[in-house]
């Protein structure tokens, strides 16, 4: 007997049409899209090289009218609008790979409506963010959305992509160029941030020591110059790995309109995390509203080793939301937590650089005598052996320059190593002597010996009942 099916099982298949549908637009959409984008990149480097004027696109528009009749969206101005498509994303490796989410309909609207470059990129973020459809996106440019945004912010938490390489293109929109994303987004921030805001971010690792790279030294020393960098919390391994991140982490606060002189730093790296046990507010001492965590609550991933210590007992965790409000003090120190005084560092340094520059000034004086000198004697006809002798001591003394200047940025750059590093950190010594290990590995070889025969024992039992 056959049964008709509910309007539940009508509803699941017109949903899976829907969303078939859905797919097959988006990928003809997508197709489209980097077919009009390498139109205009061919477009644009013919004319850029010279090769190609106004009327070799006209040529080009009756050309593909001619041999294939039919095909529309070609002529002479929308082959121009391709260009112009080209052109303005080209260079923003941020807003570059979203274009194909958008439809063509959506990138004239923006390229006729908009006329800087940050337009269109804002634009084109909240088109596909915000999901907009022809209508709203005409309006939302209409209403000049763009020129009211602020152009700087109180308050900024954010994320950056790591890992992440961009184009020599979009490095020319930074001060310190690299193809580092991250740096440059910290670079970004630092110019959105306004005076007296302040920004909560997660940086990885390797921007936070790396100093064999002018870009990300210069990065920091402009951070920590503009801002008061007041907080470096040190996150576990693999906190973003589910994201497919699975480098080291640190979350960084800091203050604009103040140098930074003193850095606090928490420790939350022992803390094992994963899938299944992702780290939360909890691992900092918060409840889900803010207010402080009570001993008896905190994660026991947290708190584990803390409690083995005997010498803990009675003792309230010292939880990042509980030291917080006494960062700086003696109070906000701790086995988790501790101060890097930043402004002696800084003076340390110079004190240590401070002979290593005299020196070099000191030898490029007498580099502009022994040049002043060369230029005498070629003036006047000197011997071939007396010129070279010159110039060998002028390019050895150039070299030792270099020797100095190279050592005084080496102690400048190490200033900017802001990796978090806990002197506090407990370690666990095994004191035991040779004789005392090989004896342990012995008693543990016999364990696993009798646990093999027992287990022998038993399959010979089961073989023997088996057959009987």
């Amino acid at each position: 007997m056959t049964t008709t099916p509910q309007p539940p099982d009508f509803a699941d298949i017109a949903q899976l049409i829907a969303t078939a549908r859905e797919r097959a637009v988006q990928a003809v959409n997508t197709t489209l899209i980097e077919l009009y984008w390498q139109i205009g990149e061919h477009i644009s480097r013919k004319i850029a090289a010279s090769e190609w004027g106004d009327g070799v696109v006209d040529q080009l528009a009756r050309y593909l009218a001619q041999t294939q009749p039919g095909l529309r969206g070609f002529t002479r101005r929308n082959l121009f609008r391709m260009r112009q498509f080209y052109e303005a994303y080209a260079g923003n490796e941020l807003v570059s790979p979203l274009v194909t989410q958008l439809p063509w309909t959506h990138h004239l609207i923006i390229l006729s409506q908009s006329k800087r470059a940050e337009e269109q990129a804002f634009h084109v973020r909240l088109a596909v963010q915000e999901k907009w459809s022809k209508r709203q996106l005409e309006r939302q440019c209409k209403a000049a959305l763009f020129e009211q945004a602020p152009r700087q912010f109180n308050v900024i938490l954010t994320n950056p992509p790591f890992g992440g390489k961009e184009g020599k293109d979009a490095q020319k929109n930074f001060a310190f160029e690299t193809s580092a994303t991250q740096v440059l987004f910290l670079q970004d921030i630092l110019a959105e941030l306004a005076p007296g805001g302040t920004c909560a971010m997660v940086l990885d690792e390797g921007l936070l020591f790396r100093t064999n790279e002018s870009a990300f030294v210069e990065t920091k020393r402009k951070l920590v110059d503009e801002c008061d960098l007041w907080a470096i919390v040190s996150l576990p391994g693999g906190v973003f790995s589910t994201a497919g991140a699975g480098v080291k982490t640190n979350l960084l606060f800091f203050t604009k309109g103040k140098k930074t002189t003193r850095i606090w730093y928490y420790d939350l790296s022992p803390v094992k995390v994963g899938k299944k046990t992702p780290l939360t507010l909890a691992h900092f001492g918060f409840t889900p509203t803010g207010a402080l965590l009570d001993d008896a609550a905190l994660p026991a991933s947290l708190v584990a080793e803390w409690r083995i210590d005997e010498s803990n007992s009675g003792t309230r965790f010292p939880s990042y939301a509980r030291l917080l409000l006494q960062r700086g003090t003696p109070k906000g120190e701790s086995r988790y937590s501790w101060t890097v005084d930043f402004a002696a560092r800084r003076a340390k340094a110079r004190d240590e650089m401070q002979p290593l520059l005299d020196g070099a000034a000191k030898i490029k004086a007498e580099v502009v005598d022994l040049k002043e000198r060369l230029k005498r004697l070629k003036k006047n006809k000197a011997g071939e052996k007396a010129l070279t002798a010159l110039e060998v001591q002028i390019r050895e003394k150039d070299k030792a320059v270099r020797a100095f200047e190279s050592q005084a940025a080496a102690i400048d750059a190490a200033v900017f190593d802001l990796k978090a590093v806990n002197p506090n950190a407990v370690t666990v010594v095994d004191r035991r002597t040779p004789v005392e290990i090989i004896a342990n590995i012995d008693a543990q070889g016999r364990i696993v010996a009798e646990a093999l025969g027992r287990l022998k024992d038993l399959l010979v039992a089961d073989v023997s009942v088996a057959q009987g």
